[in-house]
């Protein structure tokens, strides 16, 4: 039987993998399972782990890329970020809110809440737009990840 430090050392692992960009909640469910989570308590805290940084993300990725624009080197990374954002979010240039709550909730690599949030900041989503679609999106992804968590664990 696990201590009580153990299992809450295995929540906030998985609540900070779902907060971490590229991983997000695609990589924080597989891995809770994996750890002996629930499927639906590992889903549930990497929904709450995938949106803690969406508030943060969405109110300073602006004033943090202008910042390190000026600098040479983060120049070309962020340029960089933006084109692959934008060459992969037509669907939010064409439906706005439906469109990015789409492309957060499409559970690929690159889809995710921090992509999401760039994709807000770039098209001049309102904060009070944002906020939704991009956390009904990760549920729905999570609610996908579950699912094939659900059936893996399942099958084995």
């Amino acid at each position: 039987m696990d201590s009580l430090f153990e299992i809450v050392n295995r929540e906030l692992l998985i609540v900070l993998i779902a907060a971490m960009p590229l991983m997000e909640l695609r990589a924080a469910i597989p891995i809770g399972v994996s750890l002996g989570m629930d499927p639906i308590h590992a889903t549930v805290l990497s929904i709450i782990g995938s949106i803690l940084p969406v508030p943060f993300l969405l109110m300073l990725i602006k004033p943090i890329a202008n910042y390190f624009k000026r600098i040479r080197i983060f120049r070309h990374i962020i340029n960089k970020t933006v084109r692959r954002t934008l060459k992969k979010s037509d669907k939010i240039k064409k439906y706005k809110v439906i469109g990015l709550l789409l492309f957060v909730a499409v559970p690929l690599p690159t889809t995710g809440v921090w992509s999401g949030c760039l994709a807000a900041i770039l098209f001049n989503i309102p904060f009070k737009y944002a906020f939704p679609a991009i956390a009904v999106g990760t549920s729905i992804a999570g609610v996908g990840m579950f699912i094939l968590s659900f059936v893996l664990v399942n099958l084995w």
